[in-house]
């Protein structure tokens, strides 16, 4: 049996790790770190703690991920996904509440690396995951309407609905130069990513509008005015423990470790899909809890993989886990000589970043994807995204694995009870041996659906890298879900990069239509989508000979 915790960071230093790469990887981590600054601030704020927890998480946990995970690419700090969770466990046990509820999501994590835990978390549907994303999105950029439009409250409700009841009332309030603070650092934001894309823009935003704040005297306000100064060093603290808190600390802690782990995965495989790697589940799940265990210590947050600092890492070169340790680096330096300065940072600013970051974490396009696919994935996902909204995260995630799996019994059940009205792939040829050698054969039997998508798409990819046509034999897929529609889909694009050709083959008309209608065209030539297994052998014999 394989360890289970295995670093990447060691195995690239045993093989040994060339110096052009290393100077890449210093590049990149330098522009992730930039990046990590303004998040790493605002999801602080965000989350009702002062803004320099955000930077030792980043600092600390971004490190340690780095070096003790299982993915090259991974950047790890605090994130979206858990703005709301910390905002609600800060409020109901103060940061006392948070530091040990983040110590033992650590030690959780670190039991789901040991257990091998790593590829059962992977199974969790994609329509859930959209839900519960898509609606920590919505509810962040309500949380940010106060400071973006300079309501003058002392606080704002937990509940949703009783916060747009209040923004509602006082909407006569507006401070009219807050609301344009923060559409100039949207209108930043969008331009640098269009016409700038070297230069992160939440950073040019940050910086163009704090200063034109400050040397304009813009009545708004700022980080300094609620919070002073930010602190430059790191103090070793361990809040008093309550007893009686115990089963609070637990509840919240194995949701934060749930939530980490997902999200951490969710990004690596992202990553493995830009470099054309493969992470390490369980590595990567301990790192995270080695990273949660110690970064409270010193005042940090919960953190997880960042899937947006990750692909800004892959994208400007970052091949190695030295990227991430230098973005932690540079946040350090920032901390330390530059930090005295984050006091003038509007909080408008940061309201507009975060309603861009709120955008981001939408996944409207998913979202919309997944609305007009089959009733199961339509269920849960809104089932998922109405109780993170309207009740909490915690309801959303223990409702929506339950949900998913009473819906994939159901639609088992329902497809042992169908009669089959004709053969699709009749006409089958069962002697492979007489086919070309760079013509490969992989079938997929039965449902592609979110607990087996991985295995049968890692295989086939595989299978494909291995020739230079593909045919993938669907006869026996009943039905495809919306994790096992994201995971081909991945893979087909995955092959394609590869400058191999793949045909599908006995496609049922109802997988036949979902696929089309969810973009199968887009990345398939019609040509290459055949009812029987003969004619997507002599489309395939064809291929050869015209490439040949």
């Amino acid at each position: 049996m394989k360890d289970p915790f295995s670093p990447k960071f060691f195995s690239l230093m045993k093989s040994g790790i060339k110096k052009n790469q290393i100077i890449s990887d210093a590049m990149a981590g330098i522009v992730v770190g930039i990046v990590a600054l303004p998040l790493s601030i605002a999801f602080a704020v965000a989350s009702g703690v002062s803004p320099e927890r955000g930077l030792v998480t980043g600092i600390l946990a971004g490190f340690l991920i780095s070096l003790l995970g299982g993915s090259r690419v991974q950047i790890g700090g605090p994130t979206g996904a858990f703005v709301i969770l910390v905002y609600s466990i800060v409020e109901k046990k103060g940061y006392e509440g948070l530091f040990y509820a983040t110590i033992l999501a650590g030690v959780f994590l670190i039991l789901f690396g040991v257990m091998k835990l790593g590829k059962l978390l992977k199974y969790i549907p994609h329509a859930l995951v959209v839900g519960f994303t898509s609606g920590i999105a919505l509810v962040i950029f309500s949380t940010q309407i106060k400071d973006a439009l300079g309501l003058p409250l002392e606080s704002v409700p937990a509940d949703f609905f009783h916060k747009w009841i209040v923004y509602g009332r006082t909407i006569g309030t507006i401070n009219p130069y807050a609301a344009v603070t923060t559409s100039a650092t949207i209108l930043i934001i969008l331009l640098s990513g269009k016409y700038l894309k070297r230069i992160p823009g939440s950073f040019m935003a940050i910086v163009i509008v704090s200063l034109l704040v400050k040397l304009l005297g813009i009545p708004v306000n700022t980080i300094g005015s609620l919070f002073g100064e930010i602190s430059g060093e790191f103090h070793l603290a361990v809040p008093t423990f309550k007893g009686e808190d115990l089963s609070f600390y637990l509840q919240s802690a194995l949701v934060i470790a749930l939530l980490g782990g997902i999200e951490s995965l969710l990004s690596a495989t992202v990553a493995d899909g830009m470099i054309s790697g493969n992470h390490r589940s369980n590595t990567e799940l301990i790192g995270q809890g080695i990273a949660n265990i110690i970064t409270p210590l010193f005042g940090g947050i919960p953190a997880t993989g960042a899937i947006a600092r990750t692909a800004t890492n892959v994208k400007n070169g970052g091949r190695t886990p030295i990227a991430g340790m230098i973005h932690a680096f540079t946040l350090l330096c920032i901390m330390l000589f530059f930090g005295k300065y984050a006091r003038y940072i509007p909080m408008p600013c940061l309201a507009g970043i975060l309603i861009i970051v709120a955008y981001n974490m939408s996944e409207w396009r998913s979202f919309k994807a997944i609305f007009k696919s089959n009733r199961y994935d339509r269920i849960v996902l809104l089932i998922t995204f109405i109780l993170t909204v309207a009740v909490d995260l915690v309801a959303a995630i223990e409702v929506g694995v339950v949900l998913s799996s009473l819906l994939f019994m159901s639609r088992m059940s329902g497809i042992a009870e169908k009669r089959i009205d004709h053969v699709v792939d009749s006409d089958v040829i069962e002697d492979y041996s007489s086919l070309p050698r760079d013509l490969g054969i992989y079938e997929i039997s039965g449902p592609l659906f979110f607990a087996s998508a991985r295995q049968y798409i890692e295989v086939m990819k595989e299978v494909g890298i291995r020739n230079r046509v593909i045919i993938i034999r669907m006869r026996h897929v009943s039905f495809v879900d919306q994790t096992g529609q994201k995971t081909l889909f991945d893979a087909l694009k995955y092959l394609k990069s590869r400058k191999i050709t793949v045909i599908l083959s006995g496609l049922n008309q109802e997988v036949t239509e979902n696929l089309l209608k969810s973009g199968l065209d887009s990345i398939l030539e019609k040509e290459d989508i055949h009812d029987s297994f003969k004619g997507a052998v002599n489309r395939g014999l064809s291929l050869l000979q015209n490439k040949s």
